[in-house]
This record gives structure tokens, sequence and C-alpha cells, in this order.
């Protein structure tokens, strides 16, 4: 009997999102703090059942009440992944996301090159895994209909249906200029089927129709960048894409416009005239793009003759 309560109540704490606050710390004697969420202002949320990657935080607070605050003891056997867990959290603290959405060769050449998360203590603490104390304050314990779940939260079904509702939110935001709002329903989106994605087999079909429709998304996702003048990145993603996919008018076409932007103006031809040759009926468009790139790079090119007028 006393098993089956157990398992009763293991259950019934299931996908309840907990809020809470956090301070890590060393079990030096200083008790030197790692992270404090107080300091940075926001408490954490986590589901409980949906694999967070500390799972003995999930263990802690499933044995905690709400408004207690209680401290832990942890050994490495617990503790290893912590330094992973710390830097996502820093991450989101800071304004960034936790994981790049648009994994680059580059990026994961330079973890492997010089095996570093970014911060020093961080460093330290994965190379030499320790003890840590976690003082937790339990916030607020919420029932599934009570919150609204992130994308990670749900079943793959649910972020299928999820994904055209966040494109059309996209799609309005963009409309009505509000760039940066926009940018977070798309990228939403694609992580949905991004997750979707990796349980299926490469360049199969049912892997081909999330791939059109992720790299949709990422080319709105591009023209909200445009928009925002982060141009390099926009070079970035759509060479992404037209690398995977040649025939990709629209990555040319925005590629086109940012090198446009940032003087690369042989690239931004090279670019123009790739999409005519994919799509003949752009001509117009094309052509008054390579307009405005020629009236720039000759005001361009006079003020550098200005500029450097008299120096020689």
């Amino acid at each position: 009997v006393r098993g089956f309560i157990g398992l009763f109540f293991f259950l019934w704490l299931l996908f309840l999102q907990v809020t809470f606050h956090f301070r890590t710390t060393l079990c030096d004697d200083d008790r030197t703090v790692i992270d404090d969420s107080k300091v940075v202002g926001t408490p954490m949320e986590i589901v409980i059942g949906n694999m967070f990657k500390l799972d003995i935080w999930e263990t802690l607070l499933s044995s905690m009440r709400t408004g207690e605050v209680a401290e832990f003891w942890c050994d490495i056997i617990h503790t290893g992944v912590y330094p992973l867990v710390s830097k996502s959290m820093r991450r989101i603290a800071d304004g960034k996301d936790p994981v790049d959405w648009h994994i680059h060769t580059c990026g994961m050449a330079n973890m492997f090159a010089y095996h570093s998360l970014g911060y020093d203590d961080l460093d330290e603490l994965m190379k030499e895994p320790k003890p840590l104390y976690f003082v937790m304050e339990l916030l607020k314990v919420q029932q599934p209909s009570e919150y609204n779940r992130e994308s990670w939260a749900l079943s793959d079904e649910e972020r299928l249906k999820a994904v055209p509702v966040l494109h059309g939110q996209g799609n309005k935001l963009y409309k009505q200029g509000r760039y940066q709002e926009a940018t977070q329903k798309y990228k939403e989106a694609i992580i949905c089927i991004k997750n979707v994605q990796t349980k299926e087999k490469a360049w199969d079909v049912p892997w081909l129709k999330l791939e059109k429709m992720a790299n949709t998304l990422t080319l709105n996702y591009c023209q909200c960048l445009l928009r925002m003048e982060e141009y390099y990145e926009v070079i970035e993603h759509t060479s992404d894409i037209i690398n995977q996919h040649p025939g990709a008018v629209k990555a040319f076409y925005l590629r086109g416009k940012a090198h446009m932007e940032v003087w690369n103006e042989a690239e931004a031809r090279q670019d123009f005239s790739r999409v005519l040759d994919l799509n003949p009926g752009m001509k117009k468009a094309v052509k008054k793009e390579l307009a405005v790139l020629s009236m720039r790079m000759e005001e361009k090119n006079q003020e550098d003759r200005d500029k450097y007028k008299g120096m020689f």
C-alpha cells in the first residue's frame, strides 16, 4: 500500500510547474556563491517530470511545501552536470538563448578547441566536480492547466499544432512593425519543428517536409533581422540554408539584400544574379535592388574619394 501511495504521489507531481529561487554555493569555508537567482532578480521555473537536465532538483523541490526555504547538500554524483545547467541559466539571465537554435560548425569547433563553457568558475567546476549546497525557496506550484507550457514541454503532436499558430502570430507582428517580437514567435516555431525533426531519419520524406517548414520560418526570421539591421546574422542563416538547399530563391534574395547593406557589392550582385537564374519572374524586383546597389556604391565611392582627396 505504501508503495502504491508513493507512486500515486509521484504521478500527481508529474508536469506540475514549480517556481523557485535558488542559491548554489561551494562547500568551502567561505561558502563561495556560484549562482543566486535573487541577485539576478528572476526566479527559476521547471516542469516536474520533463527531464530537466539537473534531475536532483526535481527530487528536492518535490519534497518541499510552497513558501518553504530549505538547504540541501549534494554529492558530485548529482552535481557533475551543474556547470552545463548553470551556463544555460546565465545565458537566459543575460537575455540570450540557452542554446543556439541553429547550430553552426564554427561554434562546435570552438567548443572542442577550447573546452570552455565561457565562464572561468564553471570551467573549473567542470574540470573538477565538487559537492554543492543548494538553498531552495519554493514560491509557487501550478497545474498544467494553470500555465502556458514552453515549446520544450510539449509533446510532438502539440509542437506541430503550435507551429502554424506561432507562424501566424509572427506574421501579424511583422506587419505591425514589431520585429523583435515577431522573431521570438518564428524562433519558437523553429524550435518546435527541430525537436520533432531530430526523431526522423535525415533526408527521408517526413524529415524533408519538416525541413521545408523550418526553412520558411527561418527566412521570415531573416526578414525581421533585415529590418533590425542585423545584416551579418542574415548572411549567416541564409548561407546555412543555401549550403543545404542551393535552389532556395528567397535565401539568395535576402542574402543579396544583406550583402548590399554591408557594402559587399560583388557578393550582392552574385546573389541577385542567382535569383534570376532560379526565378526569372523576379526580374523586376532584382532590377530595383541592383539600381539601389549601384546608387549606394557610387555614393560610397564618392565619399571615399572626398575623404582621401587631400591625403596624396
